[in-house]
């Protein structure tokens, strides 16, 4: 997948926030510690570093939605950040955003702290971040996979 196919994707399915333009997903690619998880379709983007892992961006272009493959992508990049060793993962997502929000609770995601004014948005007030934490050390098999229909 390239950064053009990932910022086009993203676009599509942030239309409440800047979408991230495509030598932004260049130039983190470069980074010796960022890993892509997923397709053109629905995609990851993830910084596994020492004992944290942190999801940088998730997209899933609309048409796709609600098909589970935005869990598919969580759990794939939650057992490559626990293999390569992290034990605790983090996030953070919109306030406002209720669909991923419900995604990553039932994950097993809970809520650590709160970024105030975080998210900028063109047509309301900036929105809170709510930062979100996930203990990797869970063996996989006990993590809570949630209903299969959401992502």
């Amino acid at each position: 997948m390239t950064p053009d196919e990932m910022a086009r994707t993203h676009a599509e399915a942030f239309t409440q926030a800047r979408p991230w333009a495509a030598e932004e997903f260049a130039e983190l690619l470069t980074g010796p510690h960022v890993r892509v998880f997923g397709d053109a379709i629905c995609f990851a983007l993830v910084q596994i570093l020492g004992s944290e892992a942190e999801l940088l961006t998730i997209a899933t272009h609309p048409a796709h939605q609600r098909r589970g493959l935005a869990r598919r992508v969580m759990t794939q990049w939650h057992d490559a950040a626990h293999d390569a060793g992290a034990e605790r993962a983090f996030l953070d997502v919109a306030a406002d955003n209720a669909g991923a929000m419900a995604l990553y609770a039932s994950c097993g995601y809970t809520s650590c702290g709160r970024r105030k004014g975080y998210y900028r948005r063109a047509t309301t007030e900036s929105v809170d971040a709510v930062v979100m934490q996930l203990d990797l050390t869970v063996r996989k098999e006990n993590r809570p996979k949630g209903n299969q229909e959401t992502g």
